[in-house]
Protein backbone atom coordinates (compact mmCIF):
# COMPACT_ATOMS: atom_id res chain seq x y z
CA UNK A 1 0.00 0.00 0.00
CA UNK A 2 1.53 3.41 -0.86
CA UNK A 3 0.89 6.95 0.12
CA UNK A 4 -1.43 8.93 -2.68
CA UNK A 5 -1.48 12.67 -2.83
CA UNK A 6 -4.26 14.71 -4.77
CA UNK A 7 -4.18 17.46 -7.51
CA UNK A 8 -7.41 19.22 -7.73
CA UNK A 9 -8.71 20.44 -11.25
CA UNK A 10 -12.00 21.98 -9.73
CA UNK A 11 -11.12 25.69 -10.53
CA UNK A 12 -9.97 24.93 -14.09
CA UNK A 13 -10.62 21.18 -15.97
CA UNK A 14 -13.87 20.79 -13.53
CA UNK A 15 -15.06 24.39 -14.18
CA UNK A 16 -14.09 23.96 -18.08
CA UNK A 17 -15.46 20.32 -18.33
CA UNK A 18 -19.02 20.88 -16.74
CA UNK A 19 -19.22 24.99 -16.93
CA UNK A 20 -18.00 25.74 -20.26
CA UNK A 21 -14.95 27.43 -18.67
CA UNK A 22 -17.99 30.45 -17.70
CA UNK A 23 -18.96 29.28 -14.11
CA UNK A 24 -16.66 30.24 -11.88
CA UNK A 25 -15.25 34.18 -11.49
CA UNK A 26 -12.38 35.58 -9.59
CA UNK A 27 -14.88 36.38 -6.09
CA UNK A 28 -15.78 32.55 -6.64
CA UNK A 29 -12.15 31.32 -6.60
CA UNK A 30 -10.70 34.13 -3.91
CA UNK A 31 -13.37 33.48 -1.70
CA UNK A 32 -12.51 29.56 -1.42
CA UNK A 33 -8.78 29.82 -1.94
CA UNK A 34 -7.75 29.85 1.49
CA UNK A 35 -9.56 26.68 2.67
CA UNK A 36 -8.47 24.71 -0.62
CA UNK A 37 -5.15 26.52 0.33
CA UNK A 38 -5.01 24.46 3.43
CA UNK A 39 -6.61 20.67 2.54
CA UNK A 40 -3.32 18.74 1.44
CA UNK A 41 -3.42 18.97 -2.59
CA UNK A 42 -0.55 18.84 -3.95
CA UNK A 43 -1.38 21.34 -6.11
CA UNK A 44 -4.03 22.80 -7.73
CA UNK A 45 -4.87 23.18 -11.86
CA UNK A 46 -5.77 26.76 -11.76
CA UNK A 47 -5.72 27.93 -15.63
CA UNK A 48 -5.26 27.82 -18.80
CA UNK A 49 -4.33 30.61 -21.54
CA UNK A 50 -8.19 29.48 -23.12
CA UNK A 51 -9.49 30.09 -19.03
CA UNK A 52 -7.49 33.66 -19.32
CA UNK A 53 -9.08 34.43 -22.69
CA UNK A 54 -12.96 33.78 -21.02
CA UNK A 55 -11.73 35.97 -17.94
CA UNK A 56 -12.04 38.72 -20.35
CA UNK A 57 -14.12 37.93 -22.91
CA UNK A 58 -17.30 36.64 -20.52
CA UNK A 59 -16.14 38.40 -17.37
CA UNK A 60 -14.54 41.54 -18.07
CA UNK A 61 -12.08 40.17 -15.27
CA UNK A 62 -8.00 40.84 -15.73
CA UNK A 63 -6.87 37.11 -15.91
CA UNK A 64 -3.52 38.26 -14.45
CA UNK A 65 -4.82 40.03 -11.35
CA UNK A 66 -7.25 36.23 -10.69
CA UNK A 67 -3.82 34.68 -10.71
CA UNK A 68 -1.93 37.17 -8.33
CA UNK A 69 -5.11 37.02 -5.85
CA UNK A 70 -5.40 33.31 -5.59
CA UNK A 71 -1.38 33.13 -5.25
CA UNK A 72 -1.55 35.45 -2.13
CA UNK A 73 -4.77 33.65 -0.87
CA UNK A 74 -3.36 30.42 -0.92
CA UNK A 75 0.49 30.29 -0.87
CA UNK A 76 1.18 26.95 0.23
CA UNK A 77 -0.29 25.20 -2.68
CA UNK A 78 1.54 25.29 -6.54
CA UNK A 79 -0.86 26.70 -9.16
CA UNK A 80 -0.99 25.01 -12.32
CA UNK A 81 -0.95 26.29 -15.95
CA UNK A 82 -1.58 24.04 -18.82
CA UNK A 83 -0.41 24.68 -22.57
CA UNK A 84 0.64 23.63 -25.67
CA UNK A 85 3.50 25.95 -26.31
CA UNK A 86 1.82 26.73 -29.84
CA UNK A 87 -0.47 29.35 -29.04
CA UNK A 88 -1.70 31.80 -25.89
CA UNK A 89 -5.53 32.61 -26.43
CA UNK A 90 -6.23 32.60 -29.44
CA UNK A 91 -6.45 29.26 -31.42
CA UNK A 92 -4.08 30.39 -34.18
CA UNK A 93 -0.10 29.61 -33.74
CA UNK A 94 1.65 32.59 -32.57
CA UNK A 95 5.34 33.80 -32.11
CA UNK A 96 7.79 31.73 -29.91
CA UNK A 97 8.91 35.04 -28.61
CA UNK A 98 5.38 35.65 -27.38
CA UNK A 99 5.09 32.05 -25.77
CA UNK A 100 8.35 32.99 -24.02
CA UNK A 101 6.99 36.65 -22.67
CA UNK A 102 4.05 34.75 -21.45
CA UNK A 103 5.66 32.10 -19.37
CA UNK A 104 7.76 35.04 -17.39
CA UNK A 105 4.58 37.15 -16.98
CA UNK A 106 2.66 33.73 -15.70
CA UNK A 107 5.81 33.35 -13.17
CA UNK A 108 5.84 36.90 -12.42
CA UNK A 109 2.31 36.56 -11.25
CA UNK A 110 2.19 33.08 -9.14
CA UNK A 111 1.96 30.47 -10.48
CA UNK A 112 4.81 27.50 -10.27
CA UNK A 113 3.68 24.34 -12.12
CA UNK A 114 3.07 23.90 -15.73
CA UNK A 115 1.88 21.07 -17.52
CA UNK A 116 3.26 21.11 -21.21
CA UNK A 117 1.03 19.18 -23.51
CA UNK A 118 1.39 18.70 -27.39
CA UNK A 119 -1.95 16.64 -28.68
CA UNK A 120 0.52 15.29 -31.84
CA UNK A 121 2.91 14.08 -28.91
CA UNK A 122 5.60 16.56 -31.14
CA UNK A 123 8.67 15.66 -28.97
CA UNK A 124 10.87 18.36 -30.01
CA UNK A 125 7.93 20.70 -29.63
CA UNK A 126 7.30 19.26 -26.35
CA UNK A 127 11.18 19.26 -24.90
CA UNK A 128 11.23 23.17 -26.59
CA UNK A 129 8.35 23.96 -24.31
CA UNK A 130 10.08 22.36 -21.02
CA UNK A 131 13.17 24.39 -21.75
CA UNK A 132 11.09 27.87 -22.16
CA UNK A 133 9.12 27.02 -19.09
CA UNK A 134 12.11 26.64 -17.40
CA UNK A 135 14.02 29.56 -18.58
CA UNK A 136 11.02 31.58 -17.15
CA UNK A 137 11.39 30.02 -13.93
CA UNK A 138 8.82 27.82 -13.53
CA UNK A 139 9.76 25.27 -10.32
CA UNK A 140 8.16 21.96 -11.73
CA UNK A 141 7.22 20.72 -15.44
CA UNK A 142 5.09 18.11 -15.70
CA UNK A 143 5.29 15.92 -19.48
CA UNK A 144 1.97 15.07 -20.54
CA UNK A 145 0.91 11.80 -22.12
CA UNK A 146 -2.13 12.39 -24.14
CA UNK A 147 -3.98 8.87 -24.21
CA UNK A 148 -6.07 7.54 -27.10
CA UNK A 149 -7.03 4.87 -28.64
CA UNK A 150 -5.37 4.28 -32.29
CA UNK A 151 -3.40 1.88 -34.34
CA UNK A 152 -0.73 3.73 -33.41
CA UNK A 153 -0.91 4.80 -29.74
CA UNK A 154 0.02 1.62 -28.35
CA UNK A 155 2.22 1.27 -24.93
CA UNK A 156 5.66 1.15 -26.62
CA UNK A 157 4.68 4.36 -28.15
CA UNK A 158 3.85 5.99 -24.84
CA UNK A 159 7.16 4.23 -23.02
CA UNK A 160 9.53 5.74 -26.02
CA UNK A 161 7.79 8.97 -25.46
CA UNK A 162 8.23 8.49 -21.35
CA UNK A 163 12.12 7.45 -22.03
CA UNK A 164 12.58 10.75 -23.82
CA UNK A 165 10.65 12.72 -21.44
CA UNK A 166 13.02 11.30 -18.62
CA UNK A 167 16.05 12.21 -20.57
CA UNK A 168 15.43 15.59 -20.40
CA UNK A 169 16.56 17.87 -17.34
CA UNK A 170 13.47 19.91 -18.06
CA UNK A 171 10.89 17.29 -17.11
CA UNK A 172 10.46 17.05 -13.25
CA UNK A 173 7.07 14.38 -13.84
CA UNK A 174 5.13 12.82 -16.19
CA UNK A 175 1.13 12.16 -16.09
CA UNK A 176 -0.88 10.37 -18.30
CA UNK A 177 -3.29 12.53 -19.26
CA UNK A 178 -6.89 11.24 -20.36
CA UNK A 179 -9.09 13.66 -21.65
CA UNK A 180 -11.84 11.47 -22.99
CA UNK A 181 -11.83 8.72 -20.11
CA UNK A 182 -10.96 5.99 -22.54
CA UNK A 183 -8.42 3.98 -20.38
CA UNK A 184 -9.97 0.84 -18.74
CA UNK A 185 -8.11 -0.67 -15.72
CA UNK A 186 -6.96 -3.78 -17.90
CA UNK A 187 -5.08 -1.51 -20.39
CA UNK A 188 -4.25 0.24 -17.27
CA UNK A 189 -2.48 -3.01 -16.06
CA UNK A 190 -0.10 -2.87 -19.54
CA UNK A 191 0.11 0.92 -19.66
CA UNK A 192 1.24 1.89 -16.65
CA UNK A 193 4.33 -1.08 -16.42
CA UNK A 194 5.04 0.38 -20.05
CA UNK A 195 5.81 3.78 -18.60
CA UNK A 196 7.33 3.19 -15.74
CA UNK A 197 9.51 1.03 -17.44
CA UNK A 198 10.17 4.14 -20.13
CA UNK A 199 10.91 6.19 -17.19
CA UNK A 200 13.52 4.22 -15.45
CA UNK A 201 12.43 5.18 -12.08
CA UNK A 202 14.12 8.74 -13.13
CA UNK A 203 10.32 10.43 -12.67
CA UNK A 204 7.25 10.25 -10.91
CA UNK A 205 3.99 10.02 -12.63
CA UNK A 206 0.60 10.88 -12.06
CA UNK A 207 -2.58 10.60 -13.76
CA UNK A 208 -5.71 12.44 -15.22
CA UNK A 209 -8.72 10.79 -16.35
CA UNK A 210 -12.27 12.23 -16.95
CA UNK A 211 -15.63 10.53 -15.80
CA UNK A 212 -16.68 10.61 -19.43
CA UNK A 213 -18.09 6.92 -19.65
CA UNK A 214 -17.64 6.10 -16.15
CA UNK A 215 -14.72 4.17 -16.30
CA UNK A 216 -12.09 6.33 -14.46
CA UNK A 217 -12.91 5.96 -10.46
CA UNK A 218 -12.04 2.07 -10.99
CA UNK A 219 -8.83 2.79 -13.32
CA UNK A 220 -7.86 5.30 -9.76
CA UNK A 221 -7.60 2.41 -7.76
CA UNK A 222 -5.82 0.30 -10.22
CA UNK A 223 -3.04 3.12 -10.95
CA UNK A 224 -2.48 3.67 -7.08
CA UNK A 225 -1.81 -0.27 -7.06
CA UNK A 226 0.49 -0.40 -10.06
CA UNK A 227 2.78 2.53 -8.26
CA UNK A 228 1.19 5.64 -9.59
CA UNK A 229 1.47 8.40 -6.54
CA UNK A 230 -0.66 11.11 -7.48
CA UNK A 231 -4.21 11.26 -9.29
CA UNK A 232 -6.27 14.04 -10.30
CA UNK A 233 -9.38 15.02 -8.46
CA UNK A 234 -12.17 17.40 -8.29
CA UNK A 235 -14.94 19.36 -5.24
CA UNK A 236 -18.27 18.24 -5.02
CA UNK A 237 -20.50 19.28 -8.00
CA UNK A 238 -17.20 20.48 -10.60
CA UNK A 239 -16.79 16.10 -10.33
CA UNK A 240 -18.22 13.55 -12.06
CA UNK A 241 -19.51 14.07 -15.83
CA UNK A 242 -17.82 14.99 -18.21
CA UNK A 243 -14.81 16.02 -15.51
CA UNK A 244 -13.19 14.40 -12.72
CA UNK A 245 -13.73 11.55 -10.09
CA UNK A 246 -15.08 13.02 -6.80
CA UNK A 247 -12.28 13.75 -4.45
CA UNK A 248 -14.30 12.70 -1.14
CA UNK A 249 -15.11 9.56 -2.88
CA UNK A 250 -11.47 8.55 -4.54
CA UNK A 251 -10.25 9.44 -0.71
CA UNK A 252 -12.89 7.16 0.55
CA UNK A 253 -12.38 3.99 -1.85
CA UNK A 254 -8.35 4.32 -1.28
CA UNK A 255 -8.11 4.31 2.24
CA UNK A 256 -10.47 1.23 1.85
CA UNK A 257 -7.97 -0.65 0.01
CA UNK A 258 -5.42 0.05 2.72
CA UNK A 259 -3.90 3.36 1.09
CA UNK A 260 -2.91 6.44 3.00
CA UNK A 261 -3.69 9.90 1.93
CA UNK A 262 -2.98 12.61 3.83
CA UNK A 263 -5.16 15.66 3.58
CA UNK A 264 -8.06 17.45 5.69
CA UNK A 265 -11.38 15.50 5.59
CA UNK A 266 -13.34 18.38 7.13
CA UNK A 267 -11.70 21.46 5.00
CA UNK A 268 -12.22 19.03 1.68
CA UNK A 269 -16.14 18.93 2.60
CA UNK A 270 -15.96 22.43 3.49
CA UNK A 271 -14.58 23.01 -0.52
CA UNK A 272 -17.42 20.70 -1.63
CA UNK A 273 -19.86 22.47 0.48
CA UNK A 274 -18.95 25.74 -1.17
CA UNK A 275 -19.24 24.74 -4.46
CA UNK A 276 -22.59 22.99 -4.12
CA UNK A 277 -24.12 26.67 -2.37
CA UNK A 278 -22.44 28.30 -5.59
CA UNK A 279 -23.61 25.82 -8.15
CA UNK A 280 -27.23 26.63 -6.63
CA UNK A 281 -26.92 30.25 -6.34
CA UNK A 282 -25.49 30.74 -9.91
CA UNK A 283 -27.78 27.73 -11.72
CA UNK A 284 -25.01 25.73 -12.62
CA UNK A 285 -25.55 21.71 -12.96
CA UNK A 286 -23.49 19.55 -10.88
CA UNK A 287 -22.10 16.73 -12.55
CA UNK A 288 -23.07 13.00 -12.02
CA UNK A 289 -21.82 9.81 -12.34
CA UNK A 290 -21.73 9.08 -16.14
CA UNK A 291 -23.51 5.34 -17.41
CA UNK A 292 -20.53 3.43 -19.77
CA UNK A 293 -21.36 4.32 -23.82
CA UNK A 294 -19.08 1.54 -25.49
CA UNK A 295 -20.12 3.67 -28.76
CA UNK A 296 -17.41 6.55 -26.87
CA UNK A 297 -14.83 4.43 -27.18
CA UNK A 298 -15.40 4.31 -31.17
CA UNK A 299 -15.59 8.12 -31.88
CA UNK A 300 -14.12 9.47 -29.15
CA UNK A 301 -16.51 12.69 -29.34
CA UNK A 302 -17.08 14.61 -26.22
CA UNK A 303 -20.56 15.08 -25.41
CA UNK A 304 -20.79 18.75 -26.33
CA UNK A 305 -19.64 17.77 -29.92
CA UNK A 306 -22.13 15.01 -30.23
CA UNK A 307 -24.68 17.77 -29.14
CA UNK A 308 -23.67 19.96 -31.80
CA UNK A 309 -24.02 18.00 -34.39
CA UNK A 310 -27.43 16.41 -33.55
CA UNK A 311 -28.71 20.68 -33.23
CA UNK A 312 -26.81 21.10 -36.33
CA UNK A 313 -28.06 18.15 -38.34
CA UNK A 314 -31.89 19.13 -37.32
CA UNK A 315 -31.99 22.03 -38.45
CA UNK A 316 -30.75 21.39 -41.82
CA UNK A 317 -33.70 18.88 -41.71
CA UNK A 318 -31.09 15.88 -41.98
CA UNK A 319 -31.22 14.22 -38.78
CA UNK A 320 -31.40 10.94 -40.17
CA UNK A 321 -27.72 11.44 -41.67
CA UNK A 322 -26.95 11.84 -37.86
CA UNK A 323 -25.36 7.79 -37.82
CA UNK A 324 -23.44 8.20 -41.27
CA UNK A 325 -21.61 11.47 -40.11
CA UNK A 326 -20.46 9.71 -36.77
CA UNK A 327 -19.40 6.25 -38.59
CA UNK A 328 -17.56 8.99 -40.78
CA UNK A 329 -15.41 10.28 -38.14
CA UNK A 330 -14.06 7.51 -37.18
CA UNK A 331 -12.72 7.11 -40.82
CA UNK A 332 -11.51 10.77 -41.10
CA UNK A 333 -9.69 10.42 -37.98
CA UNK A 334 -7.70 7.09 -39.28
CA UNK A 335 -7.30 9.42 -42.44
CA UNK A 336 -5.62 12.21 -40.62
CA UNK A 337 -3.20 10.49 -38.79
CA UNK A 338 -5.51 9.72 -35.55
CA UNK A 339 -5.54 13.06 -34.06
CA UNK A 340 -6.05 13.09 -30.25
CA UNK A 341 -10.17 14.31 -29.93
CA UNK A 342 -9.15 17.25 -27.72
CA UNK A 343 -10.10 21.14 -29.12
CA UNK A 344 -9.57 21.94 -31.69
CA UNK A 345 -9.52 18.02 -33.50
CA UNK A 346 -13.21 17.11 -32.39
CA UNK A 347 -14.72 20.08 -34.09
CA UNK A 348 -12.25 19.40 -37.06
CA UNK A 349 -12.58 15.77 -37.70
CA UNK A 350 -16.75 16.13 -37.07
CA UNK A 351 -16.36 19.15 -39.35
CA UNK A 352 -14.88 17.14 -42.82
CA UNK A 353 -16.96 14.16 -41.57
CA UNK A 354 -20.01 16.10 -42.04
CA UNK A 355 -19.15 17.65 -45.60
CA UNK A 356 -17.89 14.07 -46.51
CA UNK A 357 -21.17 12.79 -45.73
CA UNK A 358 -23.09 15.78 -47.00
CA UNK A 359 -21.70 16.40 -50.30
CA UNK A 360 -21.31 14.79 -53.38
CA UNK A 361 -17.44 13.30 -52.60
CA UNK A 362 -15.20 12.56 -49.69
CA UNK A 363 -13.01 15.66 -49.25
CA UNK A 364 -14.64 16.82 -52.43
CA UNK A 365 -15.04 20.10 -49.51
CA UNK A 366 -12.70 21.02 -47.36
CA UNK A 367 -12.85 23.56 -44.56
CA UNK A 368 -9.23 25.85 -43.54
CA UNK A 369 -9.16 23.76 -40.40
CA UNK A 370 -8.61 20.36 -42.14
CA UNK A 371 -6.26 22.26 -44.58
CA UNK A 372 -4.16 23.83 -42.00
CA UNK A 373 -3.69 21.02 -40.19
CA UNK A 374 -2.62 18.76 -43.16
CA UNK A 375 -0.63 21.37 -43.74
CA UNK A 376 1.36 21.09 -40.39
CA UNK A 377 0.28 24.16 -38.88
CA UNK A 378 -1.17 23.06 -35.74
CA UNK A 379 1.75 20.92 -35.51
CA UNK A 380 3.09 16.97 -37.18
CA UNK A 381 0.69 14.04 -37.02
CA UNK A 382 1.34 11.43 -35.10
CA UNK A 383 1.01 9.14 -38.02
CA UNK A 384 1.15 10.26 -41.81
CA UNK A 385 -1.86 11.84 -43.20
CA UNK A 386 -3.20 9.19 -45.84
CA UNK A 387 -0.99 9.95 -49.33
CA UNK A 388 -4.11 9.96 -51.20
CA UNK A 389 -6.24 12.48 -48.78
CA UNK A 390 -3.16 14.78 -48.41
CA UNK A 391 -2.54 15.07 -52.14
CA UNK A 392 -6.16 16.12 -52.80
CA UNK A 393 -6.48 18.35 -49.96
CA UNK A 394 -3.08 19.87 -50.76
CA UNK A 395 -3.95 20.18 -54.44
CA UNK A 396 -6.58 22.83 -53.96
CA UNK A 397 -6.01 26.66 -54.65
CA UNK A 398 -6.71 27.50 -51.26
CA UNK A 399 -4.08 25.49 -49.63
CA UNK A 400 -1.65 27.41 -51.66
CA UNK A 401 -3.34 30.39 -50.16
CA UNK A 402 -2.78 29.22 -46.93
CA UNK A 403 -0.09 27.80 -47.16
CA UNK A 404 1.83 31.37 -49.09
CA UNK A 405 0.37 33.06 -45.06
CA UNK A 406 3.08 35.02 -43.63
CA UNK A 407 4.48 33.42 -40.40
CA UNK A 408 3.37 35.26 -36.98
CA UNK A 409 4.21 38.46 -35.96
CA UNK A 410 7.26 38.61 -33.77
CA UNK A 411 6.67 40.60 -30.02
CA UNK A 412 8.34 43.63 -31.19
CA UNK A 413 6.18 43.66 -34.72
CA UNK A 414 3.07 43.20 -32.89
CA UNK A 415 4.20 46.22 -30.46
CA UNK A 416 4.22 48.64 -33.17
CA UNK A 417 0.43 48.05 -34.38
CA UNK A 418 -0.81 48.41 -30.39
CA UNK A 419 -0.59 51.53 -27.98
CA UNK A 420 2.31 52.67 -26.99
CA UNK A 421 3.48 52.06 -23.42
CA UNK A 422 1.29 49.57 -21.98
CA UNK A 423 2.68 46.59 -19.80
CA UNK A 424 3.49 42.95 -20.85
CA UNK A 425 0.24 41.78 -19.01
CA UNK A 426 -1.80 44.12 -21.13
CA UNK A 427 0.36 43.50 -24.54
CA UNK A 428 -0.63 39.65 -23.99
CA UNK A 429 -4.49 40.01 -23.95
CA UNK A 430 -4.26 42.70 -26.75
CA UNK A 431 -1.79 40.81 -29.39
CA UNK A 432 -4.44 37.70 -28.93
CA UNK A 433 -7.64 39.33 -28.55
CA UNK A 434 -9.93 41.92 -29.94
CA UNK A 435 -9.35 45.40 -28.85
CA UNK A 436 -12.68 45.85 -27.72
CA UNK A 437 -13.01 42.98 -24.94
CA UNK A 438 -9.52 44.40 -23.58
CA UNK A 439 -10.61 47.68 -23.09
CA UNK A 440 -13.99 46.48 -21.40
CA UNK A 441 -11.99 44.51 -19.08
CA UNK A 442 -10.28 47.39 -18.44
CA UNK A 443 -13.29 49.60 -17.95
CA UNK A 444 -14.63 47.57 -15.58
CA UNK A 445 -12.04 48.07 -13.20
CA UNK A 446 -10.73 45.59 -10.28
CA UNK A 447 -12.84 42.51 -9.96
CA UNK A 448 -14.94 41.78 -7.05
CA UNK A 449 -13.30 40.01 -3.93
CA UNK A 450 -16.11 38.99 -2.07
CA UNK A 451 -19.34 36.27 -2.58
CA UNK A 452 -21.68 34.68 -0.54
CA UNK A 453 -24.38 32.15 -2.20
CA UNK A 454 -26.43 32.67 0.62
CA UNK A 455 -26.33 36.33 -0.63
CA UNK A 456 -27.15 35.47 -4.59
CA UNK A 457 -31.12 35.62 -4.26
CA UNK A 458 -31.32 39.18 -2.22
CA UNK A 459 -28.21 40.74 -4.77
CA UNK A 460 -30.31 39.47 -7.72
CA UNK A 461 -33.49 41.13 -6.04
CA UNK A 462 -31.61 44.36 -5.47
CA UNK A 463 -30.60 44.38 -9.08
CA UNK A 464 -34.06 43.78 -10.95
CA UNK A 465 -34.90 46.66 -8.74
CA UNK A 466 -32.72 48.91 -9.74
CA UNK A 467 -33.58 48.15 -13.48
CA UNK A 468 -36.70 49.10 -12.87
CA UNK A 469 -38.89 52.61 -12.37
CA UNK A 470 -38.54 54.25 -8.95
CA UNK A 471 -41.18 53.40 -6.65
CA UNK A 472 -41.82 54.77 -3.04
CA UNK A 473 -43.06 51.51 -1.09
CA UNK A 474 -41.75 48.12 -1.55
CA UNK A 475 -42.74 45.10 0.83
CA UNK A 476 -41.46 41.27 0.60
CA UNK A 477 -44.02 38.82 1.89
CA UNK A 478 -42.41 35.51 2.52
CA UNK A 479 -43.69 32.62 5.72
CA UNK A 480 -42.00 33.73 8.63
CA UNK A 481 -40.18 37.39 7.15
CA UNK A 482 -41.41 40.49 6.24
CA UNK A 483 -38.96 43.39 4.44
CA UNK A 484 -40.56 46.75 3.91
CA UNK A 485 -39.06 49.78 2.27
CA UNK A 486 -40.20 53.29 2.07
CA UNK A 487 -38.73 55.78 0.12
CA UNK A 488 -39.15 59.75 2.21
CA UNK A 489 -38.54 62.98 0.87
CA UNK A 490 -35.26 64.19 1.56
CA UNK A 491 -34.84 66.37 4.80
CA UNK A 492 -38.13 65.87 5.66
CA UNK A 493 -38.30 63.45 9.14
CA UNK A 494 -40.39 60.65 9.34
CA UNK A 495 -43.47 61.26 11.80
Amino acid sequence: MADIQLVDVSLRDGNQSLWGATGLRTRHIVEIAPVLDRIGFRALDFTSSTHMGVAVRTHREDPWERIRLTHAAMPHTPLQFIGSGLRFISWEPVHPDLIRLAYHRLVDAGLQRFVVLDPMHDMAAMLQSARDVRAAGGTEIIGALTYTLSAVHDDQFYAGLAAKMAASPDFDRVYVKDPAGLLTPDRARTLFPAVQAGLAGRLPLELHSHCTIGLSPLTYLTAAELGVDVLQVACGPLANGTSLPNAERVVANLRELGHRVDLDDRLLAAASAYFGRLAIAEGLPPGVPQEYDASFLRHQMAGGVVTTLRRQLAELGLSDRFEAVMAEVSHVRADLGYPIMVTPFPQMVCGQALCNVLGTDRYGNVPDQTILYVLGKFGRPTAPVDPDVRDRILSRPRARELQAQPPPASPEELRKTLPRGIGDEEFLLRATMPAGEVDAMLAAGPASRRYNPELKPVLDLLDGLAARPPVAQLRIDKPGFRLELRAEPFGVPRA
